[in-house]
């Protein structure tokens, strides 16, 4: 930078013999020519990437409401209206399948028209359907309100969310802050699921569908004014960067730019690998615990709030094992790291069947444990390898692997209520999930290392 006599923005002073120089942690991050950043603004202590990941965790864990409730609401909707589980099995399915599908479009928008304005609109779209559900009386009211508009908001907070900002505000630290910003669902899960299983056994379902309603418009406000699209908004570096980082300009045509990433990354091997084996995941987690744990334990003559708090208690420990499954990213190749979670994932379901009982005994506490610790600890591995393979576009192509992983959810989630129907118990499906998650250790192992692969960001 050219001396002067005027105040420095690099020194905060003037620039001759006077002039002090700051200490190394006030040092400016200075733009290149062109970019815009308020003169003079000091780096602070803290980054401010750590206040935009600490509003984006506050934001999951308010929109994460809406995952709880699903497993919670098969009973009572087979008791109020007489609807087969394979019929609300269907509703809970195009939500999973539509959570997935949306979240690539939706990490285009983001690029579009940025993270705040998406994430808002998501919100408000998450809490009108769910309202709504209070006043259905019909089979195809549920598929429209809990199928297509709480699917549609919901895909739009999915993990690509967590994926763009991360992305855009860390260079350093990626694993550990996909790792922590993944746990925020499993923190709502912990916060809302007991809470809204009381709802449900004392005064029934609608008031818990109001809940749910009331808690994505409560954080929209905090989104709206604390979340920030992109590091160059507030003049700083992204965190652990040595240059500062200029903010891209809107890209216009989100669904065309979504396709054409689809198509660049689907003529490459690791993108079927990973959407395979992250559809497994799907089915084993979201579609088949998530979904039908609940009700699974019920017929073992378990209460469902014992139930339910059981599930709650897997996403306490599901924060530690994603954290943990961050840092371990970090460290080691995320490849075998994703064969020996699926492996014991596995494991664990081949046992589920001989460990329902009416009571809460030692062995399902363990259970429990177990499969907390590696319910979605499969995220930071599959975001690295994304990233590694796919470099400017890994958002957009880890939207579509999630499309995969929310596919298998739904296939799992309406099955499971079939076989239910059909068998009068759950073991089939759950032995099932368990050979498919075998498969899926494979899958992981034999993905390369390898460069990035030539995939340029995709422009309208």
């Amino acid at each position: 930078m050219t001396q002067t006599t005027e105040p420095s923005a690099e020194t905060g002073g003037t620039s001759g013999a006077g002039g002090t120089v700051p200490p190394p942690d006030e040092a400016v991050d200075a733009p290149p020519s062109g970019a815009t950043a308020p003169a003079g603004r000091r780096a602070p202590r803290i980054h401010r990437a750590w206040f935009v990941a600490a509003v984006t965790f506050v934001t999951i864990i308010g929109a994460a409401a809406f995952r709880s409730l699903p497993s919670l609401l098969i009973d009572p909707l087979h008791a109020d209206f007489g609807w087969s589980r394979g019929t609300i099995g269907l509703a809970v399915s195009i939500n999973l399948a539509l959570y997935g599908l949306t979240a690539p479009f939706a990490a285009a928008l983001m690029d579009r028209f940025g993270i705040r304005k998406v994430v808002a609109t998501a919100l408000i779209v998450i809490a009108l359907g769910s309202g709504l559900t209070v006043w259905m009386n019909h089979a195809w009211q549920l598929l429209l309100y809990w199928g297509l508009l709480v699917g549609l908001g919901s895909g739009s907070m999915a993990l690509a969310f967590a994926a763009t900002v991360t992305n855009r505000w860390f260079t350093e630290r990626r694993g550990l802050v996909t790792g922590i910003l993944t746990a925020a669902s499993a923190s709502g899960q912990l916060i809302f699921l007991p809470l809204l299983a009381w709802i449900v056994e004392t005064y029934r379902w609608r008031p818990a569908a109001v809940t749910v309603a009331l808690a994505a418009l409560v954080v929209v406000p905090f989104v709206w004014l604390l979340l920030r699209d992109h590091p160059a908004d507030v003049g700083l570096k992204p965190y652990g960067a040595e240059e500062f980082v200029a903010k891209p300009p809107p890209v216009p045509g989100a669904a065309r730019r979504t396709m054409a990433v689809l198509l660049k990354a689907a003529r490459t091997g690791p993108f079927w690998l990973l959407a395979g084996s992250f559809a497994i995941c799907g089915a084993s987690t979201n579609g088949l615990i998530q979904t039908h744990f609940v009700p699974a334990a019920h017929d073992h003559g378990m209460p469902i709030r014992a139930a339910a708090s059981l599930l709650a208690v897997i996403g306490v420990f599901d924060i530690v094992g994603t954290i943990a499954s961050g840092w371990l990213t970090d460290r080691f190749d995320a490849r075998r790291l994703l064969a020996v979670y699926y492996a014991l994932r596995g494991v664990s379901l081949l046992f589920l069947p001989i460990l329902l009982a009416p009571n809460v005994h030692p062995p399902m506490i363990f259970f429990i444990v177990f499969y907390g610790l590696d319910w979605v600890a499969t995220v930071p591995p599959t975001l690295a390898l994304c990233r590694e393979q796919y470099g400017d576009d890994s958002a957009i192509v880890f939207g579509w692997v999630l499309a995969s992983h929310q596919v298998g959810a739904a296939v799992v989630a309406f099955l499971g209520g079939v076989v239910r129907d059909t068998f009068g118990s759950y073991d089939v499906i759950w032995y099932a999930s368990g050979a498919l998650c075998a498969a899926a250790a494979l899958m992981a192992l034999v993905i390369r290392r390898r460069d990035p692969v030539d995939l340029p960001a995709v422009t309208a």
